[in-house]
């Protein structure tokens, strides 16, 4: 009877060690690289499959370098769902104007990395464009009307805070 007993705790605790490995494979950061360092901004968009439109947005404006670059960054990084509501043609030509491009990329990005609870009680940010997103921290955060989908994606050179439109300069 020991020996069953002792069998069937044997078996628990190599249940529990494959549990525990596979747990810590699942709880590793999302966007590390393997060896727990962060990705850079770019690569963590890449990474996350969610920020495709915006990665060929950025490389097309050129501003993959920078935004891989030291920082701190905190970038609003509109998804895929958040470019599909612009229309097609507008987006094209978007797209196809780099100045223009460059512009509303930019507006997106604050200098520093400001993580959701930095932002608590702040109403605007200067942006690297130079203008101001208006910020509203009374439900969740949202900037120029666009609600950040998920905070605090943290990255070697700041963080992202993904949103669920794209936001223009005025």
């Amino acid at each position: 009877m020991f020996a069953q007993f002792n069998t069937t705790v044997q078996g628990f605790k190599r249940a529990a060690m494959i549990t525990t490995a596979a747990l810590a494979l699942v709880a590793a950061p999302a966007f590390a690289d393997g060896h727990g360092n962060k990705k850079d901004i770019v690569d963590t968009a890449v990474g996350a499959g969610q920020f495709t439109t915006l990665v060929t947005a950025v490389t097309a404006a050129g501003l993959a370098e920078t935004l891989k670059g030291k920082g701190p960054f905190t970038v609003f990084a509109p998804t895929d769902a958040a470019f599909a509501k612009v229309p097609k043609a507008d987006l094209d030509a978007l797209l196809a104007d780099k100045e223009k491009l460059t512009a509303v990329l930019t507006y997106h990005v604050v200098p520093g990395k400001l993580m959701a609870a930095d932002l608590a009680g702040k109403t605007s940010l200067k942006t690297v464009q130079g203008g101001e997103l208006t910020l509203d921290t009374s439900n969740g955060v949202s900037v120029d009307g666009a609600t950040v989908s998920t905070a605090d994606i943290e990255t070697s050179n700041g963080v992202i805070h993904a949103i669920d439109s794209v936001v223009m300069p005025k």
